[in-house]
């Protein structure tokens, strides 16, 4: 496995691994907690050494499972966590990034993921009740306790991502970006580059949509996220079915998926970039890995841009709920 550096120093493999869908999001896992501890240890056996979890996921089972998962082979991973809401009787109430709820939730993660330092800790969404200078601060101080080893931002506007930065450098923003979302292009990616700080697509494979397993017919369980994403109306996969079938076109003609076409393109915009595609299975965590060997000259890139821009995407990445948590 290739590796990438985020920030001014953290190395991590080209490719991660989101573990929040071992636990929440995604319908019926296809296995127990032991088969999904095999699939976390499995991946760093395969060179996968960036692992990305958070405390609401579950909540609080996702930090559990990559800790026990993780513990034996503390030494070559990177773990990524995050903070940012306020959490009552098992559930997400809110947004809640004070500096005393920072300090909880960093005392609890280094807990549940059983280690001395959080490697990368990311607020998960920016509260706007807090200044993020404040947050800045307050992850800054526990940097220097040697709790966390480098901040991070989840979703963050450009505006916010410089004003934290000017407290305390920022290693890494984490926010939703792949062929079919383009939303950190036009300020996020640039102010990135400019300040020197690494970038982690989440949804690198559009919720499943970009590998070609997901069309109009398909249908999800109750609890499986994507039944309240606008994006995937029945409706709106249809017509979006245009972009997968010209990525399913290119990914045979180079004898590749699907899938790995769109992590190539994301690993082709910049030597910054670390998608975290997330999965059950091992051969998915296989064939993932594969993209970071896959080339795509500059007409196949300028292709997928071109169609992807004249063909646009119907539906929004979240519904009205979610969306209002996005810095703007």
């Amino acid at each position: 496995m290739h590796t990438r550096t985020l920030g001014r120093g953290l190395r991590v493999s080209a490719i991660g691994l989101g573990a929040m869908g071992m636990s929440q999001s995604y319908g019926p896992n296809p296995g127990d907690r032991a088969d999904m501890i095999a699939v976390l240890r499995g991946a760093v056996d395969r060179g996968v050494t960036f692992f990305d979890t958070a405390e609401v996921y579950g909540p609080y089972a996702n930090e559990e499972l990559v800790g026990e998962a993780l513990t034996p082979v503390r030494d070559r991973v990177v773990i990524a966590t995050k903070f940012g809401f306020r959490i009552e009787n098992g559930a997400s109430v809110g947004l809640d990034s004070r500096p005393q709820q920072i300090r909880a939730v960093a005392t609890a993660s280094l807990k549940r993921l059983r280690v001395d330092t959080i490697d990368l800790f990311y607020q998960h969404r920016v509260d706007p009740e807090v200044p993020i200078e404040d947050v800045a601060g307050t992850v800054g101080e526990l940097v220097k306790e040697g709790k966390v080893r480098c901040f991070g931002l989840s979703e963050a506007s450009a505006q916010t991502i410089r004003r934290a930065h000017s407290v305390h450098p920022v290693t890494a923003v984490q926010s939703e970006y792949s062929l079919w979302t383009r939303d950190p292009e036009p300020e996020v990616l640039p102010a990135c580059a400019e300040l020197g700080i690494g970038f982690v697509p989440f949804s690198p494979l559009g919720k499943g949509f970009l590998t070609g397993a997901v069309d109009a017919s398909t249908s999800f369980a109750d609890d499986d996220v994507r039944t309240s994403i606008p994006r995937f109306s029945a409706e709106n996969r249809a017509a979006n079915q245009v972009l997968v079938e010209h990525v399913g076109k290119l990914a045979q003609a180079k004898d590749a998926t699907p899938g790995q076409v769109a992590l190539a393109w994301l690993l082709a915009q910049s030597p910054s970039i670390i998608p975290i595609p997330g999965t059950r299975r091992i051969t998915r965590i296989e064939e993932n890995i594969g993209a970071a060997a896959l080339p795509l000259s500059a007409d196949e890139l300028a292709d997928l841009n071109e169609l992807a821009g004249h063909v646009g995407v119907h539906g929004n990445r979240y519904n009205e709920h979610h969306m209002s948590l996005v810095d703007k």
